[in-house]
């Protein structure tokens, strides 16, 4: 397995749930990190919890949404950091209803934030990884991305095109050394996952952010010439 120490991760969606904890496991590598998010608040207190672990971490307020706000953001980060290695494309946001009921403006802003975003963030960081002829980037979907369900359209729709996206990213990049993961975990006891009342957050039977994070940790581990293409991560428990 490759040792990670000395790389250097963005992480969209980095201060709190599955961001927060990809952050933590990869400083534990040794992996200098930079979070982006709207809250400034909870990426000032992730930031000095990732310090706490001895490696560099900084932060950005953006929102992945707003192409002019990433364009600056990235160019901040990549200032901070001096380059990247990783990026995570984490953010992402929920909502559910029937197909009529939704109102229209919440459906746009899930595809404007879930799709377009991770487009923006990758678009402004890709350069850098095609100029070092190396990188991974990992895109976080669902499986609400592989099957539809009543009132989830717009979330669905949303992560069915990050899994298109992604796929046709990894092989076109794959020539530059790159790898393009595609994560597709079902339910986690995230903070949104929580605050939508998807699950209960049982530590028996529910998925934790932590073991989202170790699986991320063990792809970016894997030899330079091995590529682990796409993952779908579910409990034990049905």
């Amino acid at each position: 397995m490759e040792s990670l120490k000395g790389k250097k991760a963005i992480i969209t969606g980095g201060s709190r749930g599955l961001g927060k904890a990809t952050a933590i496991a990869l400083a534990k590598e040794g992996v200098d990190i930079a979070i982006t998010g709207r809250n400034e608040k909870t990426l000032k207190e992730t930031t000095l919890e990732l310090k706490t672990l001895g490696v560099n971490a900084t932060y950005t307020v953006f929102d992945v949404g707003n192409y002019d706000e990433v364009k600056k953001g990235i160019k901040n980060i990549i200032t901070d950091l001096g380059s990247v290695d990783i990026l995570i494309n984490n953010a992402g946001i929920a909502a559910f209803g029937s197909f009529n009921d939704m109102e229209v403006d919440k459906w746009t802003n899930i595809i404007q934030t879930n799709v377009l975003g991770m487009y923006y963030v990758t678009k402004e960081v890709l350069p850098f990884l095609i100029d070092k002829n190396q990188g991974d980037i990992i895109n976080i979907s669902s499986t609400a991305g592989l099957n539809g369900n009543p009132n989830t359209s717009a979330y669905s729709a949303s992560k069915f095109a990050v899994i298109g996206m992604s796929e046709s990213l990894m092989k076109e990049v794959r020539k530059n050394n790159i790898r393009v993961c595609t994560l597709t975990p079902s339910t986690i006891a995230s903070d949104m996952s929580l605050e939508l009342g998807i699950t209960d957050g049982n530590t028996e039977k529910v998925l934790q952010p932590e073991d989202f994070a170790e699986l991320i940790v063990t792809s970016l581990q894997l030899p330079r010439r091995a590529m682990l293409k796409n993952a779908s991560l579910w409990s034990t428990n049905p």
